[in-house]
């Protein structure tokens, strides 16, 4: 009779488990997702300079803008990007940032004598996380958690300093330094004991 009723007690676990996401590997199935945006601001421009006024006008934008490390800034004048390049360099250099060799496609036309300042932002995130919606014990489809992986790549989507490095990571040199690679070692023999000399003992006590 107990045999002819288990597998009615096993029926609500087995449903249980069904539900919510499946990871059925080692990998967790959220992984960082990397979000492009293009930023664009027109400028007048007179020759191959920028017109009376427009420095400020794109200092105030790019202040508004906060660029930081992982931004990229572009210019595209319909041509090779050298009109006002002089002027626009040294604002982006004020940030840390050097201009990109090419500008991506935006939407609109660049009007004649106008040129566009393109900022480039990418950012990391891993959609749906945390993720709690499977009961994994018991689970009969050997699923790991459904928020396994959330939280190490969600770190990772937030640490990085440049989330197209997610993407394509940076190209490395071909030449080993070892210097570079011993510096760790290198502070060590040089650091000082930190047992040098003894251990002073304090009392707690009154003097």
């Amino acid at each position: 009779m107990l045999s002819r009723f288990t597998p009615l007690l096993l029926a609500p676990a087995l449903l249980l488990s069904a539900c919510g996401t499946y990871n059925g590997g080692v990998e967790s199935v959220y992984q960082p997702v990397v979000e492009r945006n293009d930023y664009v601001f027109d400028v007048q421009t007179a020759g191959y300079a920028l017109a009376p006024g427009e420095g400020e006008r794109l200092a105030g934008w790019l202040a508004s803008m906060g660029l930081r490390y992982g931004d990229k800034l572009s210019i595209d004048d319909g041509g090779a990007g050298s009109a006002g390049r002089a002027e626009i360099a040294a604002q982006a250099n004020e940030y840390g940032i050097m201009l990109s060799d090419q500008a991506p496609v935006t939407v609109g036309q660049i009007a004649p004598g106008t040129v566009r300042v393109v900022v480039t932002r990418m950012s990391a995130s891993v959609p749906n996380c945390p993720d709690y919606s499977r009961v994994y014990t018991p689970d009969w489809s050997q699923s790991t958690s459904s928020n396994y992986g959330c939280a190490t790549n969600t770190n990772l989507a937030a640490m990085v300093a440049d989330p197209a490095d997610l993407v394509r990571g940076a190209a490395g040199s071909s030449v080993t330094d070892q210097a570079t690679g011993a510096k760790a070692i290198n502070a060590f023999r040089v650091a000082k004991p930190s047992g040098n000399g003894g251990t002073e003992v304090k009392s707690g006590g009154n003097k």
